[in-house]
């Protein structure tokens, strides 16, 4: 299988080589793409000989390909050149782990490029999911979700006669750094300490997510558009221990779940084998070992901005798209100290209730909608604490 692996440098995409590297002739790598980070985009080509290397900023491009110069690999910069690697005819799988809005079109063009999407983006689906789905329908490419739940929500469904047979699913969250805080308690949380996720190891914008259950907002929508269910029938609850990643209940009563320990490593490795399975190194799960697995609601007084992704995935149109650009926005200025860790989910609240949808809305509307909103927070929250 050749892969091609958009977001090379970060969480995902550092993980989905380090499966290439422990399973020789499984795999081989034809294209990485990063933004900023030339050193080890530098590594990772000496490492995987790619014939394709891209950097999304331009300058950082001109300065791996004079660190490349001595390899005959082909090193390409801008924005076009991500959507390029990930249509590259001799790659057969694109797994797509850019951050933001930054993923849609690369993954519409692995999809225009009958390509296997191992997509870890949330924002794609979350904000232009028409477009997607639109997109996907007689294509000949497929979509399968590498985010820890989503793979466990599609490895539930194996073996499903007939999606009728859903009545809901189960979408579990770790609950955060900031489980059983309450809000005026939140308010003097620095990022350092929004940065400490229980569980999992994850880049920072989606650990502060996490913290805040924004992620699990955007999990919600990401499910609506991937299983083509409503999202009134996605239930969210908190489990702490991380090892039942989710599960299915069907029509029966009957509930299916995917356990494992927490590790990116098996949702990863499964977009890519499937149907097949494969070993995986070590993080082996003993269930005599797990003493006690809980779950409960979720505190949406607290972690309002959850209720908020669910009055925006109820419907088909922009909303969604304001939803994620607030969150992004806000979430900046936290990381810069500008605003308060509870004025993330205000920002989002705010961007939302001015913003007029357009259903079943074109890329250009999504662009828009997501513009909108990031100018609604700079201008409500940008002036700093």
């Amino acid at each position: 299988m050749r892969l091609v692996i958009l977001g090379s440098t970060g969480s995902i995409g550092t993980q989905t080589l380090s499966i290439v590297r422990d399973n020789p002739g499984e795999f081989t790598v034809g294209a990485v793409t990063g933004n900023r980070n030339v050193k080890l985009l530098e590594e990772q080509a000496r490492e995987f000989s790619p014939e394709l290397v891209c950097a999304a900023d331009e300058k950082s491009a001109a300065d791996l390909k004079v660190r490349l110069a001595d390899t005959g690999i082909r090193v390409e910069g801008g924005k076009e050149s991500i959507k390029e690697a990930a249509a590259l005819e001799t790659a057969d799988t694109a797994v797509v782990s850019v951050v933001g809005m930054a993923g849609i079109e690369p993954t519409l063009a692995a999809i225009n490029g009958k390509k296997r999407v191992a997509l870890a983006n949330k924002e794609t689906l979350v904000a232009a999911g028409n477009v997607i789905k639109a997109s996907l329908a007689g294509s000949g490419a497929e979509l399968i979700p590498v985010d820890s739940e989503h793979s466990a929500i599609f490895q539930s469904m194996l073996g499903m006669h007939d999606r009728k047979e859903i009545k809901r699913i189960i979408l579990t969250a770790s609950g955060g750094t900031f489980y059983g805080k309450k809000l005026d308690e939140l308010r003097d949380v620095t990022p350092e300490q929004a940065l400490k996720n229980p569980n999992w190891d994850m880049g920072a914008k989606v650990t502060i997510d996490s913290s805040t259950l924004v992620n699990k907002g955007l999990e919600m929508i990401e499910a609506k558009w991937l299983f083509d269910i409503d999202i009134d029938r996605i239930k969210v609850l908190v489990h702490r221990q991380s090892i039942v990643h989710s599960a299915v209940e069907f029509t029966d009563n009957a509930v299916i779940a995917q356990l494992g320990a927490p590790d990116m490593r098996l949702p990863i490795q499964f977009a890519l084998t499937y149907p097949k399975r494969m070993p995986i190194r070590g993080n082996d799960l003993d269930l005599s070992e797990c003493a006690k697995l809980t779950f409960e609601e979720p505190d949406t007084e607290t972690f309002y901005a959850l209720e908020l992704a669910k009055t925006a995935g109820r419907e088909n149109g922009t909303l969604a798209a304001v939803f994620n650009g607030a969150d992004e926005a806000a979430v900046e200025l936290f990381m810069n100290g500008r605003i308060a860790y509870t004025g993330i989910a205000e920002a989002i609240e705010y961007a939302m209730g001015r913003h007029t949808s357009i259903n079943d809305p074109s890329l250009a509307d999504i662009y828009e909608a997501d513009r909108e909103a990031r100018a609604l927070v700079a201008e409500r929250f940008g002036r700093g604490l």
